[in-house]
C-alpha cells in the first residue's frame, strides 16, 4: 500500500460495506434496509434523512455500534465491529465515537460539568483533569457560567448544548446525533445545529445527524436519504424542493 493510500485508509472514521437489517419474530420478517455501503472520513459532515419508521435511527446504532447488522460489516477507526468483544466496542466507542439524541440523557443528579466530564472518567481520566477539559468545553458551548447547574436547572436548549460538549469531551473521530434539535423550538434549534457545525470546523470531527429537518440537513456535505431500504445519495436543491423521501 502507497504512502497516500495509507492516509486515505487512516482517514476514514466508520465504513460499512454491504449493511442490512432484517427483523424477524417468527410471524413477520421485515428488512429495513440493505446493501448499504458508506465511507465517512475525518471531518465529513453527513444528513440522514427518511420518513418515520425508515430506519435512521437503526442506521445510526449500527453506525454507532450499539446494535449489530444482520448482514454485511461496520468498521470505526479500522476496527471491524463484529469483530470485537462487547468490552472491546465499548472502548472503541469511548475513544472514537460521541453520541448526541434528540433527548439529552444527562444524569440529573450530576452537575453539567460532572456529567461532561463523565466519559473522560470513565475512561480513567484524572478527576480534577476531567472536570477541568469539561469546564474548558462548556465555556465554549456558552455555559461557562452553569457548571454547578444540574440538568433541571438548566433550559432545553442550555440542556442540549451541554450534551454536545458531552459528546466532544473525548474529541472523538466523529459525532453520531439522533434528531439532535427535535426536541427543541426553531430558534434554539438554529443554536444548537450551527454550534455543532462550528465546532465541526474547529476540531475537525466528523458528524453523522439523522434529522427531519430538511433545512438543517441541506447544509450538510453529503445527504442520504433512507428510502426503498437503500441509502439514496439526495442534493439539497432537491431535498428543499419537496423531493419524496421514503
Amino acid at each position: 500500500m502507497t504512502e497516500r493510500s495509507n492516509n486515505v485508509a487512516n482517514d476514514i472514521v466508520i465504513a460499512c460495506h454491504g449493511l442490512a437489517k432484517t427483523f424477524d419474530d417468527g410471524r413477520l420478517n421485515l428488512t429495513v434496509f440493505s446493501g448499504i455501503d458508506l465511507e465517512l472520513r475525518r471531518g465529513d459532515r453527513m444528513a440522514i434523512v427518511g420518513s418515520s419508521g425508515a430506519g435512521k435511527s437503526t442506521l445510526l446504532h449500527i453506525l454507532g455500534g450499539l446494535d449489530s447488522p444482520s448482514a454485511g460489516t461496520v468498521s470505526v477507526a479500522g476496527r471491524e465491529m463484529s469483530a470485537l468483544s462487547d468490552a472491546e466496542r465499548s472502548r472503541v466507542r469511548n475513544a472514537s465515537l460521541g453520541f448526541v439524541y434528540q433527548f439529552h440523557h444527562l444524569l440529573p443528579e450530576f452537575t453539567a460539568q460532572e456529567n461532561v466530564a463523565m466519559p473522560l472518567l470513565i475512561r480513567r481520566t484524572p478527576k480534577a483533569e476531567a472536570l477541568a477539559t469539561a469546564a474548558k468545553l462548556l465555556d465554549r458551548v456558552g455555559l461557562g457560567q452553569r457548571l454547578d447547574h444540574k440538568p433541571g436547572e438548566l433550559s432545553g436548549g442550555e440542556r442540549q448544548r451541554a450534551a454536545v460538549a458531552r459528546a466532544l469531551v473525548t474529541k472523538p473521530a466523529c459525532v453520531l446525533a439522533d434528531e439532535p434539535t427535535g426536541n427543541l423550538d426553531t430558534r434554539t434549534a438554529e443554536t444548537v445545529f450551527e454550534l455543532m457545525l462550528e465546532l465541526n470546523r474547529e476540531m475537525g470531527t466528523s458528524l453523522i445527524v439523522v434529522t427531519h429537518d430538511m433545512k438543517l440537513a441541506a447544509r450538510m456535505d453529503r445527504i442520504g436519504a433512507l428510502q426503498s431500504g437503500g441509502l439514496v445519495p439526495m442534493t439539497p436543491e432537491l431535498l428543499l424542493q419537496g423531493a419524496r423521501i421514503g
